[in-house]
């Protein structure tokens, strides 16, 4: 990891330019890359090239990252469901089981491949080659919606509902324990896990996050859940519901532990979308039915507490 402060011969220089100055070895076009693959944080954030620096940033560089200038990402005939679509947007039904967009670990089998070859070149670029059309992100086990735009303003225009919080995001979960609560309010920083980076926490230097959480129905020893992101963190939901003692079912990463009845990692669906059509005032409201791993469990919790009574 290469540690930088901003001095004053930084100030007010746009972040690649001014990387491309300081370390050997890197050129802009390279530093610009590492930056749209997530290889740079100023302040801890993940930031764009064109940020104005300013004396005293903390520019962090991670040397692991590969980099992934003249590595091209092939299209795939990846099968994922087109839920909506127009000249500007698309909003998919990302499986379970599938990465949303390549790393530097692994470049085939993602949706964005498969976006690749249903949509060719007609995706955005904003953030690079390795997320062409992509917005927000789900984890590779969570299913559900996620919104694709196809060219750049289209994506300047929905990201921006995202960061304004106009465009709403709902979840569907079943979680460990019974929530007494109908509803409630987790409002907690997360960031990255001091031990395990592929893990997040709750921490007092992590970004402000807040989930919504309302229950849907209780079981003897569980809850299905609909919850609402307020902001988008890395594993938010997984985490802020692990914090208050209920994790996701069968989420082994933030200690949900083995149960009976098994299912592909964490029960867990993106299952509703609102935002505004591009470049209109329309809203476009989007909902689409519980997934095979979500009707698994509550069918398994439904015929426990039959058995029981």
């Amino acid at each position: 990891m290469i540690k930088i402060i901003a001095d004053e011969a930084l100030e007010n220089t746009r972040l690649d330019a001014g990387l491309a100055e300081v370390l050997e070895g890197y050129s802009r076009a390279k530093i610009q890359n590492l930056v749209k693959s997530g290889g740079v944080k100023v302040n801890g954030e993940s930031p764009k090239n064109s940020l104005k620096l300013k004396s005293d940033d903390v520019i962090e560089i991670d040397e692991t990252f590969v980099d992934t200038t003249d590595i091209k990402i092939e299209p795939e005939d990846i099968p994922f469901e087109i839920v909506y679509e127009d000249e500007n947007m698309a909003v998919v039904n990302k499986p379970s089981g599938i990465l949303t967009h390549p790393t530097a670990a692994e470049r085939t089998g993602t949706l964005v491949n498969g976006l690749l070859y249903r949509f060719g070149d007609n995706l955005s670029a904003v953030n690079g080659d390795f997320r062409r059309g992509i917005l927000h992100r789900l984890d590779r086990n969570t299913s559900g919606l996620l919104m694709i735009a196809k060219n750049d303003r289209a994506h300047e225009f929905l990201a921006e509902q995202i960061k304004l919080k106009t465009a709403i995001r709902k979840y569907l979960a079943v979680v460990r324990g019974v929530i007494n609560e109908d509803f409630m309010i987790i409002d907690k920083p997360i960031g990255r896990g001091f031990t395990d980076t592929c893990k997040m926490c709750i921490s007092v230097d992590g970004k402000p996050s807040t989930t919504e959480v309302r229950v849907l129905k209780r079981f003897e020893n569980a809850a299905f859940v609909e919850l609402t992101l307020l902001t988008g963190r890395t594993h938010q939901i997984r985490v802020h519901l692990a914090s208050i003692n209920h994790p996701v079912y069968n989420d082994t990463l933030y200690g949900f532990g083995k149960m009976k009845i098994k299912t592909q990692e964490q029960v867990l669906q993106a299952y509703k979308l609102e935002f505004l059509k591009p470049f209109t005032e329309e809203r476009i409201q989007l909902e689409i039915p519980p997934d095979e791993k979500i009707i698994k469990v509550l069918k398994f919790l439904e015929g426990k507490e039959s058995n029981e009574k």
